[in-house]
């Protein structure tokens, strides 16, 4: 099988390394295609412009894009333009993929509190979230009418070796509990990496959309309680002034469990366990 993955960051090259090791051959597209180990082919490209050629054989695509910046300007570049040039290029060049994913977010849910799962309503309040859910329909209606089949994969808060933001506001004592506290969604790469490989390879055809999230929501506040205790920092105290910002939702995995895929990570104890202990390497 021959593999398109189109933005070939942290997330992309995991999942290609994942992809030839079961293998299948890769061309990831990225900037910086020097930056890939050798056993992805990688190509040069800048989707903020244009896309280049897309081979022939490409049996599935990925398209795991990644914005500059937390901007809507970035965002819209990367989302809705990049996604656009990507099904530009297979129309320019004549190649319909026999599956294609697109990696999205849980941010679509937006301002949702409560049991979620694909089909609970998308109510983005955020640009981020707005945009992603945009990014999900070109998408989709793009390939409805091809023989293409399309899915869109929500991550939860991707973490994995590499990614300390939420460690290092631990360890410096500035991570500041909600109020009121709320669930949080999230993934350890390597999970999501596998999600990926597993719904583009497995034998029935995929779904339309798939929450890509780890077994247990959390509260923000046990999450980081617990990891004050694992570095020994000192310990989270709860913000004083009501938060509007976040959702408290409880995202469920189970339809994606249901194809056999099964968490490496089910929890965020066992996957900051192996961060602390330096497992992984975050791909540059």
């Amino acid at each position: 099988m021959s593999v398109l993955i189109a933005g070939c960051g942290d997330l992309g090259t995991e999942a290609g390394l994942r992809f030839v090791a079961a293998g299948h051959h890769v061309t990831g597209w990225r900037r910086s295609p020097e930056k890939l180990p050798a056993a992805l082919e990688g190509v040069a490209a800048d989707l903020r412009t244009k896309a280049p050629r897309v081979p022939s054989d490409v049996d599935t695509l990925v398209v795991a894009l990644a914005a500059d910046g937390h901007s809507e300007e970035a965002y819209r570049a990367a989302y809705l333009d990049g996604t656009e040039r990507v099904l530009d290029a297979l129309d320019r060049d004549g190649v319909t993929p026999r599956r294609a994913l697109f990696v999205s977010s849980t941010a679509v849910y937006g301002s949702f509190s409560g049991d979620c799962d694909e089909d609970s309503p998308t109510e983005p309040t955020a640009f981020n979230g707005t945009v992603m859910l945009e990014a999900e329909r070109l998408f989709l209606d793009r390939l409805a009418a091809t023989p293409t089949r399309a899915s869109v994969l929500r991550l939860g808060g991707i973490y994995g070796p590499g990614r300390t933001r939420l460690l290092d506001l631990v360890r410096s004592g500035t991570a500041a509990i909600p109020t009121p506290d709320r669930r949080t969604a999230r993934i350890h790469r390597d999970d999501a990496a596998a999600a990926i490989v597993h719904l583009a390879t497995m034998g029935p055809a995929p779904d339309e959309t798939y929450l890509v999230v780890d077994d247990a929501p959390a509260p923000y506040g046990e999450v980081v309680r617990r990891l004050a205790a694992a570095m020994g920092a000192p310990e989270p105290q709860q913000a004083e002034k009501p938060s509007s910002r976040g959702a408290d939702r409880a995202c469920s995995n189970a339809r994606l469990r249901a194809t056999g895929w099964a968490p490496a990570f089910p929890t965020y104890a066992e996957g900051y366990r192996a961060i602390l202990a330096g497992q992984g390497t975050r791909h540059p």
